[in-house]
């Protein structure tokens, strides 16, 4: 029988995942059972840092950007000695399962550790929207929200000039984000992983606007797929247009998620009990 749970979150940080936490502390505690968090993901269940959680330890954190827990990458994870460390400190403090929040590398650290015997529960916290099994992972929405406001910013700046921006967008190998906020931005280009478009295409396409009057253009791109500045510069130079590259970086990954936001942090923590 489960009477002690960990949480913790892990990989790349997610608006949400404070939702998240709160949602899996406040059910388990309404169910009798005892929370512990784990600082740092899976670094910090290594190195045995955890702390018992309360009500009170998660107030006012819906809605909060990022995690109070704090994450980290810890590729040593994958070696089975240090996930015997991780399930040695976690049956030492009298552990009966784990739940995980974070992208698909964490779900295949939850899953090393579910072979190994200890059960675990994996939460789909990660922009990009890349786990299989749910419609949208927590944090999504809010990355899709920053990622309109950057691209109505740059629609503004772009038509004043007559340029074409081309707009980095995360997402790792997975278009969803890139292709979300390219339809709710009016982006007139879009490139995705998913779909096969080489540069000469996009310069076609552009060249064809153009021809039609088109004075400016937006291109979002999902990153990994080239060097945005390189583009751009190849933009530039068979079209005469003018054309800048943006990276949106890791502002996609912060911001509080807001009440008219989709919010699936919460309910999703609560389903864990």
């Amino acid at each position: 029988m489960i009477k002690k749970i960990g949480v913790l979150t892990s990989g790349g940080d997610a608006p949400g995942m404070n939702a998240a936490i709160r949602g899996v502390v406040r059910a388990a505690l309404t169910e009798g059972l005892e929370v512990f968090g784990i600082y740092d993901g899976y670094l910090g269940l290594y190195e045995d840092r955890m702390v018992q959680l309360d009500r009170y330890s998660v107030s006012d954190m819906i809605n909060r950007g990022g995690t109070f827990l704090g994450s980290a990458r810890f590729p040593e994870f994958r070696e089975e000695h240090i996930r015997a460390v991780a399930i040695e400190n976690m049956k030492k403090r009298g552990l009966d399962a784990l739940v995980v929040i974070g992208g698909d590398g964490s779900y295949m650290g939850a899953m090393r550790l579910t072979e190994m015997g200890f059960p675990c529960i994996g939460l789909p916290g990660t922009i990009d929207n890349d786990i299989k099994g749910t419609d949208y992972t927590i944090g999504f929405f809010t990355a899709l929200s920053t990622v309109v406001e950057a691209i109505d910013r740059l629609r503004d700046t772009s038509s004043s000039h007559q340029r074409i921006s081309v707009v980095e967008v995360m997402g790792r190998y997975c278009g969803d984000l890139t292709l979300a906020a390219a339809i709710a931005g009016g982006c007139e280009f879009i490139m995705v992983p998913e779909v096969e478009y080489t540069r000469d295409d996009l310069v076609a396409e552009i060249k064809a606007g153009i021809a039609k009057g088109k004075k400016h253009a937006i291109v979002a791109i999902t990153e990994h797929m080239c060097d945005v500045d390189e583009l751009a510069s190849y933009i530039e130079k068979e079209t005469g247009r003018e054309t800048r590259a943006t990276v949106l970086g890791h502002i996609q990954r912060g911001g509080s998620p807001g009440s008219l936001r989709p919010h699936p942090g919460f309910p999703h923590g609560r389903l864990c009990d």
